[in-house]
């Protein structure tokens, strides 16, 4: 019989819905009106805060970047301070002073001033009078010297001369170079005023290391010209406009040499009063641009310094919260549509029940066919199915099922343990799980199984069980999902050779790069062997007992140093370890120490070891942990290489954190640039010359196989710290 239609079953009596008033409908659009407003006014906010938030952050990291370039400055400026104070004490330098004329003691002078200049390091170092005339200086012999010249009118010399100290940065009046120039008096024994002494230093590193930074820096003097910038169409230009009377001061001291008009910087400044610092409008390289600016005063030299961020980055956080929150918006209005269409749809549900059930017979045929579309997808899975009842009997398998054990469906149904797939050399551990089953304990994540095929080759499966529930809801048996994993282990053993065969070749390569250290090594205790032998001959003629038997004692202890080097090699480069144990952190770090002891003194280089007392051991494989701790310090080694020798220093620690043990291998070198950080663990990646690019990557491996993590991040000052992160043994 055709299934009756909705229209047909419909009750005659039942009433129409009434239409929305139209009051009713202006409420509602009033309501969606007053929402969407709130919702844009939300938003708003959230923009403004977000921008706010963004220069804050700017904000501060203008600040972390400022004090590093003050520090910068300051140590530019103080570390040649006493110069021109201890130059003006030595006997030459007042010989000088008190016999003007005299030509021996001016070239006594030059000499000695020539020399502490070099050892200094500054640019020059000159000695006046109290005219201004220079009678000795660091470059009398070249073409540029100071020496007969006068700079009387500098500010540095007039301050010197009235018994202060001066500091002015100025263009050189002699060589067109500009510089710091850094003066103190020459006193008599009385304290009178005998003379001046200078020292120029360049700030040409500073202004070359400023090129490579990002954003704009620059410093201005007291009256706002800036004298040096990263910007360099930005040089001598200035903040403000300046005053006759100091554009003619300027021109009296020669600061800037020639020029005698400075023009302003293109800049178009706006404060803002819940920002910090102020936006700077400009065109660099011909594109506009605005940043945040932060101006840091430096009073004790009478500079400004200026550091500026992006200010983009705001208007981008703006219109990302924008965007965020209309997307919200959007999925909240979409949320409730979809509210009022289910209300709806509930409503057309409860009329549509009344049909429900004049078309069960229709959807009977439905569900056989449904069955038997079911029949059909378990008959084509490649996943075997296997169901049970609940005495254990076979009640139902699938074509997979049969072709993974061999055997045909008619041979397994209505079959009790033991089945004839199971493999005889496992027979304790299937009737385990058929206990495990039968007692409604089944392994909830599976379990590995070892079957027999009829034809005699293994079949490694892994098994989920599951309660078989009839339309009753009772419990009427169990159905096994079977997962042929045979070559899936397979795998896994070729990789876990490939990862061992790997490890071996990474602990091969770092012992070629041991190789001339080992050399190295081993060539000091049997020199000492060599040496410790011929006294105890020369001992044994004399009949000196007892410095013989010191010798004696003496060579054995080398021969054990040269046997405990070779042991700790073998036993680095041996492909078989012990397995896991607990292992000591401090025996690890010693072992891998000890290895590169050799390295170490070859590059000059040192290791610093921190770690509190009474730290846990870590469970693991101990020759693969020292191999991770052995490459991480070896890496650091290499990073140092043009590190000056005093700074080539390894620092380690370990501390406990949050339950694991945290080890940290930091190096002093130049770091890792952030386009390479994505790729520092991928394999056969190096920046080494003929590296394999196989050591971190291996290392990683290690480190996770001991479920733990290895990562690395920028080191403050510059370098990189690596991080161990391992779990520690029980209690």
């Amino acid at each position: 019989m055709p299934p009756l239609s909705p229209a047909t079953t419909a009750q005659p009596s039942t009433p129409a819905p009434a239409p929305t008033p139209v009051r009713r409908r202006t409420r509602t659009a009033v309501a969606w009106l007053a929402t969407l407003a709130l919702a844009l006014l939300l938003i708003g906010l959230a923009a403004q805060w977000a921008g706010t938030r963004e220069a804050n952050f700017q904000a501060d990291s203008i600040h972390r970047a400022m004090e590093v370039h003050v520090l910068g400055l300051r140590d530019s400026a103080g570390k040649y301070s006493y110069l021109p104070f201890t130059a003006g004490v030595h006997p030459a330098v007042r010989a000088a002073l008190a016999h003007p004329q005299d030509p021996a003691a001016a070239q006594r002078a030059n000499l000695y001033i020539e020399e502490v200049n070099r050892q200094a390091g500054s640019d020059a170092l000159y000695l006046s009078d109290l005219r201004g005339l220079t009678l000795a200086a660091s470059n009398w012999a070249t073409p540029q010297s100071f020496v007969g010249e006068s700079y009387a009118n500098r500010p540095y010399f007039i301050d010197a001369r009235a018994g202060r100290g001066g500091l002015f940065y100025g263009v050189g009046q002699t060589t067109g170079e500009p510089g710091l120039f850094i003066s103190a008096p020459v006193r008599a024994e009385d304290g009178a005023v005998l003379g001046v002494v200078t020292v120029k230093v360049s700030l040409r590193q500073l202004q070359e290391a400023w090129t490579f930074v990002r954003e704009p820096i620059l410093l201005s003097d007291a009256r706002g010209v800036v004298f040096l910038s990263s910007v360099p169409s930005w040089l001598y230009q200035t903040r403000r406009e300046l005053a006759p009377a100091e554009l003619e001061r300027v021109r009296q001291d020669q600061q800037y040499g020639a020029r005698a008009s400075f023009a302003a910087l293109p800049w178009k400044v706006e404060r803002i009063d819940d920002q910090p610092g102020y936006l700077v409008r400009t065109d660099i390289g011909g594109k506009p641009r605005r940043f945040l600016a932060v101006d840091e005063p430096l009073p004790d030299l009478g500079w400004t310094l200026t550091v500026m961020a992006d200010h983009a980055e705001v208007t981008r956080a703006r219109e990302r919260t924008w965007m965020l929150g209309l997307l919200g918006a959007g999925v909240l209005l979409l949320g409730g549509l979809y509210w009022r269409l289910r209300e709806r749809r509930f409503a057309e549900q409860r009329d549509a029940r009344r049909d429900l059930e004049l078309r069960v017979r229709e959807r009977t045929h439905a569900l056989d066919e449904a069955h038997a579309f079911r029949k059909a997808m378990e008959d084509s899975l490649l996943v075997g199915m296997r169901a049970r009842d609940r005495q254990g009997r076979i009640t139902y398998v699938n074509p997979a099922f049969c072709d993974m054990t061999g055997y045909g469906a008619d041979e397994l149904l209505g079959k009790l343990p033991p089945y004839p797939y199971w493999h005889p050399d496992d027979v304790n551990q299937h009737w385990h799980h058929y206990d495990a089953m039968m007692s409604g304990q089944p392994a909830r994540s599976g379990f590995e199984s070892r079957l027999r095929h009829r034809d005699g080759h293994e079949v490694i499966t892994m098994v989920y069980t599951a309660p078989l529930i009839d339309a009753d809801g009772a419990h009427s048996g169990w159905m096994s999902s079977v997962v042929d994993i045979t070559e899936q282990k397979r795998a896994e053993l070729r990789q876990r050779q490939n990862d061992e065969q790997l490890q071996h070749a990474q602990r091969l390569a770092s012992l070629g790069e041991m190789a001339s250290t080992l050399a190295h090594e081993l060539n000091q205790p049997l020199m000492a062997l060599s040496n410790f032998a011929s006294a105890a001959k020369a001992f044994a003629e004399q009949g000196n007992q007892p410095l013989l038997v010191s010798s004696l004692d003496e060579t054995m202890a080398q021969a054990q140093r040269s046997a405990e080097i070779v042991r700790r090699i073998r036993g680095f480069v041996r492909q078989r370890t012990v397995g896991t144990e607990d292992c000591a952190v401090s025996a690890l770090v010693a072992n891998a120490l000890a290895l590169l002891q050799g390295e170490m003194r070859q590059r000059q280089a040192r290791a610093e070891v921190r770690m509190p007392a009474g730290l846990p051991p870590v469970r693991g494989d101990r020759v693969l942990l020292e191999q991770v701790l052995l490459n991480l310090v070896s890496n650091s080694l290499q990073a140092m290489q043009a590190t000056p020798a005093e700074q080539r220093v390894v620092d380690i620690e370990a501390e406990l954190l949050d339950g694991r043990m945290h080890i940290r291998v930091g190096d002093r070198g130049a770091g890792i640039d952030d386009a390479l950080a994505e790729q520092v663990f991928a394999p056969f990646f190096t920046t080494k010359a003929g590296g394999l690019g196989l050591g971190l990557n291996i290392c990683r491996t290690i480190v996770e196989a001991h479920r733990g993590r290895l990562s690395f991040a920028h080191r403050a000052g510059g370098g990189t710290v690596f991080t161990l992160a391992l779990e520690t043994s029980p209690p």
